[in-house]
């Protein structure tokens, strides 16, 4: 079964990703924007959320994990929570 490691960060409006995502390629470190931006309470963490199966996530989150490039900071994912900055850490199939 397929598993994947991830990170993200959570905020409430398309623009503030938009803008997060941008500092991230500015050369900002993930972790650090996601201690500082996110609503969820992953942030606290850097955005880790560990390691998961396919379909353990909402739907539009697990379609990016599992099906874009690893290693890179995809996004705004829009979800019922929000919208999110995904990145990839690890992906077995």
């Amino acid at each position: 079964m397929a598993r994947a490691s991830a990170r993200h960060i959570l905020v409430a409006t398309e623009a503030e990703c938009l803008r997060l995502k941008d500092e991230i390629a500015a050369g900002k470190k993930f972790a650090d924007v996601a201690k500082q931006h996110s609503k969820c309470p992953s942030g606290k963490k850097g955005g880790e959320l560990g390691e998961f199966s396919r379909g353990q996530m909402v739907p539009e989150f697990d379609r990016v994990v599992f099906q874009e490039e690893v290693g890179k900071v995809h996004g705004p994912i829009k979800t019922q929570f929000g919208f999110h900055l995904v990145e990839i850490t690890k992906r077995v199939d």
